[in-house]
């Protein structure tokens, strides 16, 4: 067998079988090899150092995400009741507001008569003939003995708020009554929104 000393150091003498003699020569501390050695090791280091803190993260990572999905499901079930509770909510409405509909259609007719009965008792000198319900107006005739009155009675019907607009369709002196003044009148009264 042939031994090849390649740090140069002489061979020690007597020494069978002890096997060669591995000198490692680094060379001085400002060689050039040291310093490739140096920043390799640094370089391995902060690799190193960078992977640990990546791979840390990415398990803190993958445990939040667990703990999310798990929050996700027991979210979305409450949810789902939530949208429930929101539909029978929205259906109870609907039929609440039908009920209150049809109870304020069913006493629109009886709020008219009361509007006009409670103005025309607060009017003076002013009977009513007949009133027409004619959907979106009102017709009224009737007798009054001054045309004063039915000034006050268009005034009235105005305060009330329950119409939008009053108008005269015609007024005249009725000449069959001799002892007294009596004017005959007619009004439309349109309806505001109520």
């Amino acid at each position: 067998m042939i031994r090849i000393n390649l740090l140069g150091a002489p061979k020690p003498k007597n020494k069978r079988g002890s096997g060669p003699a591995v000198n490692f020569d680094m060379g001085e501390p400002s060689s050039p090899k040291m310093k490739i050695l140096l920043v390799l090791v640094i370089v391995l280091a902060i690799n190193g150092t960078y992977w640990m803190r990546q791979d840390r993260q990415k398990q803190s990572i993958a445990s939040k995400m667990q703990t999310a999905e798990q929050k996700n499901r027991e979210l979305a079930d409450v949810k789902q009741k939530y949208l429930e509770r929101q539909r029978q909510a929205d259906s109870y409405k609907r039929r609440v507001d039908v009920i209150d509909q049809l109870r304020s259609a069913q006493a629109g007719p009886v709020n008219l008569l009361n509007t006009i009965g409670d103005t025309i008792n607060s009017t003076e000198a002013v009977w009513l003939n007949t009133m027409k319900d004619n959907g979106p107006n009102v017709d009224i005739e009737g007798m009054a003995l001054s045309t004063d009155a039915v000034a006050a009675l268009i005034a009235n019907l105005q305060k009330t708020g329950y119409f939008k607009t009053i108008e005269i369709k015609e007024t005249y002196q009725d000449e069959t009554y001799k002892e007294m003044q009596a004017f005959w009148f007619s009004l439309t009264c349109e309806k505001g929104k109520s």
